[in-house]
């Protein structure tokens, strides 16, 4: 039986999403894919892996008609008539229907009432079928993927010896079939640097000032940046996306393809990161610091009470995930759109109310998603560096591998 780490957790989920049809089906259904897993409390792999298999689908379906672009996994017969606003939502609510059966009835009222606003006729039907046989498709493939896999993490101990016990996020995520990438492993980064370097102590006396709770050091402008990426998840990194999608005025086909390309660059982002942090395992600087004795170097101190300005993620430190998370967006944006400047991006966040943040720069976007990291005392600068640069990887070869314009479409 399918656990309940690969499905949506609460009946709640389903009656947020909103039933208005815009102009922009994909970014409509990206939205309601959003709320749905940000309101079942999913864990920001498990959620991403939504992202993807909805986006896929809605790529999938919508290229069955345009035939512009390389299928992702299935390319049924399909009309130029077919109604691409139906397929896209009829495929993204289907996928959403295969993974929460435990609300059936609200999600299947949600997609009726969405379609509902689509002329009724042989190009909506037609629409919704192709929609319909691409989730299917896209459900099958993902079924045994790795998500439900049990948690066998074994934190190191000796018999007899107390350790903390909260269960560790993404540890079976090294496993998960990736959408792209040929493997887990194949963007995994050089080991950390090496705790006697003069680049250790720097790192760890950056963080040991500017991270702690009680800093004097930090900044307003840097407590505001690290509260404000305290939020993970889609909920905070999709409103750019959709932000981008629509200031360079992208139709159905082309929205699909990027959002598809975003959603299953971060999903394998996820792989690769906790790839690396588990195969690594090290240490946290809440740990480091209280333990800073212990790492032969003359240049850092112990500090037995230090605590980080928020509670730490439940997962091994290197490399950064947020900064991974946020260099695949802007690595896909800039592959396809050229040019990591935009207008300007405005983005909110849950865990810094009544602020926004603005860009007009990918790479800025960027710096401060990896700053942030450091200011909460997630992160040394080191790994976040190296998170940047696995993200850009990752998100470049997404682009150049799947999804691809077909050449004789003459586009």
């Amino acid at each position: 039986m399918r656990t309940m780490s690969c499905l949506l957790l609460v009946v709640a989920a389903s009656t947020c999403v909103g039933f208005r049809a815009s102009a922009d089906v994909i970014a409509d259904w990206n939205e309601k894919t959003v709320t749905v897993v940000t309101n079942a409390k999913m864990a920001p792999p498990q959620a991403e892996r939504v992202m993807a298999m909805a986006h896929v689908a809605m790529f999938d379906a919508v290229n069955a008609i345009d035939k512009r672009d390389r299928p992702y996994l299935i390319q049924p017969p399909a009309s130029t008539m077919a109604s691409r606003e139906a397929a896209a939502a009829a495929a993204a609510g289907k996928v959403l229907l295969g993974l929460h059966p435990i609300a059936e009835g609200e999600l299947r009222e949600a997609l009726t009432n969405y379609l509902a606003a689509i002329p009724d006729g042989q190009p909506k039907s037609e629409g919704v079928a192709i929609g319909e046989t691409v989730a299917a498709r896209v459900l099958e493939a993902r079924a045994d993927d790795g998500c439900d896999a049990p948690d066998a993490y074994r934190p190191k101990t000796k018999p007899g010896v107390y350790i903390p016990t909260p269960i560790t996020v993404g540890s079976v995520w090294p496993k998960l079939k990736p959408f792209v990438i040929a493997s887990p492993s194949q963007f995994r980064p050089q080991p950390p640097i090496s705790l006697d370097s003069k680049q250790w102590a720097a790192d760890y006396n950056e963080i040991m000032a500017l991270g702690s709770r009680a800093s004097r050091e930090r900044s307003s402008r840097q407590t505001e940046d690290a509260q404000f990426w305290l939020t993970p998840g889609p909920i905070v990194y999709y409103p750019i996306v959709r932000q981008l999608a629509a200031a360079n005025k992208l139709d159905v086909g082309d929205s699909a393809r990027f959002m598809a390309l975003v959603a299953v660059a971060r999903n394998d982002a996820f792989i690769a990161i906790f790839d690396a942090k588990y195969f690594y395992e090290f240490w946290r600087p809440v740990t480091a610091i209280r333990n800073g004795d212990l790492d032969d170097n003359p240049a850092t101190a112990a500090d037995a009470n230090w605590l980080p300005l928020a509670d730490t993620p439940m997962h091994p430190e290197y490399p950064c995930a947020h900064c991974i998370m946020a260099a695949s967006v802007a690595s896909v944006a800039e592959s396809v759109f050229g040019t990591v400047n935009v207008p300007e991006l405005t983005l909110t966040s849950p865990t810094a109310p009544g602020v926004t943040h603005r860009w007009t720069s990918l790479n800025a976007f960027v710096d401060e998603v990896s700053e942030a990291r450091i200011w909460a005392g997630f992160h040394y600068r080191f790994s976040t560096r190296v998170g940047q640069e696995m993200g850009r990887k990752i998100g470049k070869y997404v682009v150049e591998n799947v999804m691809q314009p077909n050449t004789m479409a003459g586009r």
